[in-house]
């Protein structure tokens, strides 16, 4: 039996000065080409093999998911490289150390966390303000502040139901029958608005089906069929749709704008695109759209066969036009920019990290630099976030403390390409390629007052309508699409702003016919004053 054969690794550089070394050795021509083939051939082998190792990696990462993009979670296990010159002491620069890897969510909440919950003040039963202390006698008692706390928690179906038995009376002569008046507040509908916003909050906020709280509900006896339940959201639906509306026109003025896509599934347009004899688009997307005003964030869903752009696009027609031109921040495709829009376009700093990430079991040394040296960018930006700076001062900051990182890294990334330290076409050169080609727009943060670093808290809340899609798996109408646009952009939005999606639903239920008067006065951030307006 033939011994297994040693495994080496061959780079483009070590196979160029193997082949120069052979040639130095006077073979015949024959067997001269005969080496340099089986070397070539061997290069393209291994860089053949190293690629579909990193595309079937990536599929798994697709299929499975990811536990982490964290810098200790990507470089578990890679070799630590030697300090470069010029590379800023991590000491020196106070970069922080790992945090505790104590588990998150074990702590106790105290009574303030419980902002939803009905809060009952007690009396004292037999000592008021001003008695004598039953003690020492002497003394008087006085309110102290904050009063103790002592918090219950009590389980109950999402969806409950009371019955109010009506006594009925009836006349043994005419025949007349009377009938008891129902309590007053019970209201003439058998599902209150209550009813109408948990069902929508647990469908369109948690990800949980309709047939799924159908279950639910018949396990805890109080029946609600999945039938009624979209009945009773699209009720809610027609009473609440103006807010998201006023959300869609206040977003369109945002002063940073960004925007994603992810797939989506709607029966009747998989049956439409079918149809077609040659579909110029098969694609159906969800659009995930952040737009921040003035600090304050706007969440947006929308859903159909529009990309990313065409949907921003739309959104920008009512765009005021004196404002100047928004910030754009996205990935590098082409569909996510807004046609006939002018845009401020910067790129995520996170996708050109990712490329690396995904070679960093075959590249360790040179992904290790990368991953580390955008570290320090990160730790400068969390810098600027914890002093609070403004647009201007962070832009500052950022030239004085992050351009010369960047500077080094871009020298090293060209010297990588420049001097053959990486085969282009290998997954560590097209990481390096598509870093290089949009350096500008990966940079704006050092040019641009308040661009952002990186497209994250856009991927962030599309993980609402991929939760939506992995639970309930399709949409069967472009009507029912759009009701989950406009649930999924009410409560993403409040969440964002700190506001209760399930109280403001109920809210915008109860109010309608105001809402629908002027939906700029019933806004997550500003519905209360219109509940409460003050006394002039």
């Amino acid at each position: 039996m033939a011994p297994s054969p040693k495994q080496i690794d061959l780079s483009t550089e070590e196979a160029g000065f193997l082949i120069e070394r052979v040639r130095s050795r006077n073979l015949d021509e024959k067997d001269y080409e005969l080496l340099i083939g089986v070397i070539e051939t061997v290069l393209f082998l291994y860089q053949a093999l190293s690629q579909k190792s990193h595309s079937i990696q990536r599929l798994l990462r697709r299929i499975f998911g990811v536990k982490t993009e964290s810098a200790k979670g990507v470089l578990k296990g890679a070799p630590h490289s030697t300090p470069r010159d010029g590379e800023l002491d991590q000491k020196a620069e106070n970069i922080p150390a790992e945090k505790d890897s104590g588990r998150k969510g074990h702590g106790r909440n105290g009574a303030d966390s419980y902002k939803g919950a009905e809060r009952t003040f007690v009396p004292h039963c037999t000592l008021k303000a001003k008695d004598r202390c039953p003690l020492c006698l002497k003394g008087k008692v006085y309110p102290m502040s904050p009063p103790a706390t002592l918090i219950r928690m009590t389980g109950r179906a999402p969806v409950g139901a009371a019955i109010f038995e009506l006594e009925r009376l009836r006349c043994n002569l005419c025949g007349e029958v009377f009938t008891a008046d129902p309590p007053e507040g019970v209201g003439s509908e058998k599902y209150d608005a209550a009813a109408g916003a948990i069902i929508c909050t647990l469908k369109y906020g948690a990800g949980l089906p309709f047939y799924r709280q159908e279950k639910l509900q018949e396990s805890l006896s109080v029946p609600l069929p999945a039938s009624t339940q979209w009945d009773i959201a699209e009720s809610v639906a027609n009473k609440v749709h103006p807010a998201f509306r006023e959300l869609i026109r206040e977003g369109a003025q945002g002063d940073i704008v960004q925007n994603d896509d992810t797939t989506a599934r709607v029966i009747s347009l998989m049956k439409e695109i079918s149809r077609e004899e040659k579909a110029s688009r098969t694609g159906i997307f969800t659009t995930g759209v952040l737009s921040t005003i003035k600090g304050r964030k706007i969440a947006l869903f929308f859903t159909g066969r529009k990309h990313a752009g065409e949907n921003l696009r739309d959104m920008l027609e009512q765009r005021v036009g004196n404002l100047p031109i928004p910030i754009q921040m996205c990935d590098g495709s082409n569909r996510n920019l807004p046609k006939d829009h002018a845009t401020l376009e910067c790129n995520c700093l996170t996708h050109a990290r990712r490329n690396f990430v995904e070679v960093v079991s075959s590249f360790p040394e040179e992904c290790r630099h990368l991953v580390e040296t955008l570290g320090k960018v990160y730790h400068f930006d969390d810098t600027c976030k914890e002093k609070k700076m403004s647009a201007e001062e962070r832009l500052d900051f950022h030239k004085s403390h992050s351009g010369p990182v960047m500077d080094e890294l871009k020298a090293w990334a060209v010297d990588q390409i420049d001097h053959k330290r990486v085969e282009p076409n290998s997954g560590l050169g097209k990481a390096i390629k598509y870093m290089l080609d949009r350096w500008v727009k990966l940079t704006q943060f050092l040019r641009i007052p308040g661009a952002p670093l990186d497209n994250n808290l856009c991927e962030q809340i599309l993980k609402r309508a991929i939760l939506h899609r992995k639970n309930s798996l399709f949409y069967r109408t472009e009507h029912g699409a759009f009701i989950g646009d406009l649930f999924m952009s009410l409560i993403t939005t409040c969440t964002l702003n700190g506001v209760n999606p399930f109280e403001y639903i109920i809210i915008l239920q109860e109010y309608s016919s105001e809402l629908f008067k002027d939906p700029s006065r019933w806004m997550p951030w500003n519905y209360k004053e219109a509940l409460h307006p003050p006394h002039t």
